[in-house]
């Protein structure tokens, strides 16, 4: 009897283990999914400011930016709302946040949807991570990089491969949610990795 007890408890225990060991991917897997499925619905480039609802809200599904795939991809995947999450830590701690569009206070219309802003949450969350080339990268990371002229942008790192052996990205340049081999395409400057408890 105590032998048998031992093995069950042994089994329960290794299970647990595999479980554990096993979240690690299946939570990139469900970010990169509800990436991937933007791919072909959202299919124009706009910057607009909108007003949206809060919490939850989103520009209309064919439209959007770069850091609207994030959000998106947070959202159906991990369920969780970067637009609450990121307004209430600006609330919090403004003064941390950059000041580059001359606010006076946290706005749940749009500072989601920057990439500095994004930037600046993610490492407060302490969710930067080290890197010295596009190979560091995993899928489910975020990447930031700068587009000639210093302008932001951010991508979710797949798990698919172009003939390149580089990890392909989803993201929005200009022509809608795409999956490209982007990693090298600009300068590489953020790697995120963020999933919270």
């Amino acid at each position: 009897m105590l032998h048998r007890r031992a093995l069950l408890t042994g089994f329960a225990a290794s299970a647990a283990a595999g479980a554990a060991n096993a979240e690690p991917a299946a939570w990139p897997a469900r970010l990169i999914s509800a990436a991937e499925g933007q791919v072909g619905r959202t299919v124009l480039y706009d910057p607009a400011y909108v007003r949206l609802a809060y919490p939850g809200g989103d520009v209309p599904i064919e439209r959007g930016v770069c850091c609207d795939v994030v959000v998106r991809a947070y959202r159906a995947g991990l369920g969780l709302d970067l637009q609450r999450l990121v307004h209430e830590d600006m609330a919090r701690a403004f003064s941390a946040y950059p000041r580059a569009w001359g606010l006076r206070r946290p706005d749940s219309n749009i500072d989601h949807r920057r990439v500095l802003n994004l930037e600046t949450f993610f490492r407060r969350r302490g969710a930067a991570l080290r890197f010295t080339s596009a190979l560091d990268f995993q899928p489910g990371d975020l990447a930031t990089l700068r587009l000639p002229g210093n302008l932001p942008h951010i991508v979710v790192v797949s798990h698919r491969r172009a003939p390149s052996g580089r990890l392909l990205c989803v993201h929005n340049v200009g022509r809608g949610a795409q999956q490209e081999d982007v990693l090298t395409a600009w300068d590489l400057v953020g790697r995120f990795r963020y999933a919270a408890a």
